[in-house]
């Protein structure tokens, strides 16, 4: 039986308005950015001799001298990954949690952006992390798996998300907890795990940008 907030849901997502072509529209956003930008990250490390991909996180690319590719990168994902949760705003049942886990997505959208205004440098042959970059980096981690794990409880509402509610929480908790990892243990010289700090950012990365395609599929799915 459906409750008179059922039934206002459906008529604010009748089929045939408009919002439902740009909600289309911007889940692309979710499927484009994460694979346009694993693909430049691949594409760098054979440009860069140098660089190792299970020893350095990926924001080191932007170090070499073509690191004008990852910036730019960071710049176009950030678009994306906030397009992205415009989109998933339209498209879930509103709820209270809604509007607080929607504004931490686009809260990592924009520490993906300052990751691109503010970028590594090469001091005396070695890639170095500037404040700048590391704001930007932990804004968008945090912000992205703290969003993750809010705005499932919105889609828990929701009885086409309820299914990814769970995928979507635990995504949002291995994300934080693989940051952390690579925050303190991984990313400075002399940490445990430095040795595999790229590879463990990977791993991350690969777990969220999932999360991030399958949620886009099944919004256009709810179209």
């Amino acid at each position: 039986m459906l409750t008179s907030g059922d039934n206002r849901y459906h008529e604010t997502h009748a089929p045939g308005q408009t919002g439902v072509s740009w909600r289309g529209t911007l889940a692309w956003a979710g499927i484009i950015g994460p694979v346009g930008f694993t693909t430049l990250v691949i594409l760098q490390g054979f440009l860069q001799p140098d660089y190792s991909h299970v020893r350095m996180p990926i924001s080191a690319l932007a170090a070499w001298p073509t690191g004008w590719i990852q910036i730019l990168n960071f710049c176009v994902v950030a678009v994306m990954t906030i397009l992205f949760a415009v989109g998933l705003h339209g498209g879930v049942q509103r709820t209270p949690w809604g509007t607080a886990g929607f504004s931490l997505l686009v809260m990592g959208g924009v520490g993906l952006v300052l990751a691109g205004v503010f970028p590594w440098k090469m001091v005396n042959g070695v890639p170095t992390e500037t404040p700048g970059h590391v704001v930007g980096a932990i804004t968008s981690f945090a912000a992205s798996g703290l969003g993750l794990v809010v705005f499932s409880q919105r889609m828990r509402a929701d009885p086409r998300w309820r299914d990814l509610s769970t995928y979507t929480m635990f995504t949002g908790i291995a994300v934080l907890a693989l940051f952390v990892t690579v925050g303190f243990f991984a990313i400075d010289d002399g940490a445990p795990l430095h040795p595999w700090a790229g590879l463990i950012q990977r791993v991350l990365c690969t777990v969220w940008f999932i999360c991030l395609i399958v949620l886009a599929l099944r919004l256009r799915k709810t179209l």
